[in-house]
């Protein structure tokens, strides 16, 4: 993410533009969600980052010929972050390994369209994980996203287990109110599925 930042602002804080602030906005606001989106695609978080930075600075080199609405702008990203993953697929020992088992066939493209949704849910799901009070954060990551049970998330910070498991209880009421209906059932049903 710096290699990035630091292209768009290689002028003093003093000296920078309007477009450069609103350059820094758009990285903050979509760089976590392109990550996740081109992670789906690629497997590889590393990769993924490259290929979000690299979109940045297309869109940065081409930014007079994109239309300067937000709507076009996250399209112009997602866009060039689709392209890049799928030309990184097809270059991907993986690919290479489809092909000498099923000959000269393209591999089917990934479900591109779900892997947009599910990163924009989940950059949905992170904001409204982030606006919760610290305690009730902290037990909700270690809970539903790194699979820790009570007794764990318990021992870990320190707090008794009845805690542990009323503060997950209202963190989950805050997240009702914070997430539409939909998001929430789909939050709901992720955390049963990462249970299995």
């Amino acid at each position: 993410m710096s290699i990035v930042k630091g292209i768009f602002t290689h002028k003093s804080e003093s000296d920078r533009s309007i477009e450069e602030i609103d350059l820094d906005v758009l990285f903050k606001e979509h760089y976590d969600r392109l990550v996740y989106f081109s992670f789906q695609l690629v497997k590889d978080k590393d990769q993924a980052e490259d290929l979000v930075q690299d979109a940045f600075i297309k869109y940065w080199n081409l930014r007079e010929t994109v239309a300067q609405d937000s709507i076009a702008i996250k399209n112009f990203l997602y866009s060039t972050v689709r392209n890049a993953s799928l030309n990184s697929i097809r270059h991907n020992k993986v690919v290479e390994g489809y092909i000498q088992y099923y000959g000269n066939a393209e591999p089917e493209e990934p479900p591109v369209i779900e892997a947009i949704i599910t990163a924009e849910a989940m950059a949905e799901i992170h904001a409204a994980l982030h606006a919760l009070p610290d305690s009730y954060r902290s037990i909700s990551i270690m809970g539903y996203f790194d699979g820790k049970k009570n007794q764990e998330i318990a021992d870990e910070l320190n707090m008794s287990i009845n805690t542990v498991k009323k503060q997950k209880q209202r963190a989950l009421e805050l997240l009702r109110v914070k997430l539409s209906p939909e998001l929430f059932t789909w939050f709901a049903l992720a955390v049963l599925a990462f249970r299995k």
